[in-house]
């Protein structure tokens, strides 16, 4: 028995690679103009890539710097895809779609937290 094949999942090879960008690039796109806290993020992450890089730490310390504040948008992207999801589902108030949402923004916080835990420890290393 053959299961039943999505018409989004056609592509394949070389085809397939360049339609995910184009969708990643969407997403990008969306977050951007629709999503504040990916902007306000994005606004923490750029000015913090730019200080990871000329700090004086190792290049491991730069990349874990900037990998945190990575970490902090792709884990922001995918709770903005849940809260889309739930209101996609049914904008009434439901005790299971308020999970999903407190559990996404949970997410969120401890992403953020490490980061910060991160760019801590890392700074206190380098200056103390």
């Amino acid at each position: 028995m053959t299961q039943p094949v999505s018409e989004f999942k056609s592509k394949s090879g070389l085809q397939r690679i360049v339609a995910a960008c184009g969708y990643s690039m969407q997403g990008l796109q969306s977050a951007w103009r629709h999503e504040h806290a990916f902007r306000q993020e994005l606004m923490v992450a750029v000015p913090g890539t730019v200080i990871a890089l000329v700090l004086p730490v190792s290049s491991f310390q730069k990349l874990l710097l900037i990998g945190m504040l990575v970490f902090v948008l792709i884990v922001e992207l995918i709770n903005s895809a849940i809260e889309a999801v739930v209101d996609r589902v049914s904008l009434e108030r439901h005790p299971l779609s308020k999970n999903a949402k407190d559990f996404g923004s949970a997410a969120v916080l401890l992403a953020s937290l490490l980061a910060a835990a991160a760019w801590a420890v890392v700074l206190f290393n380098r200056f103390y």
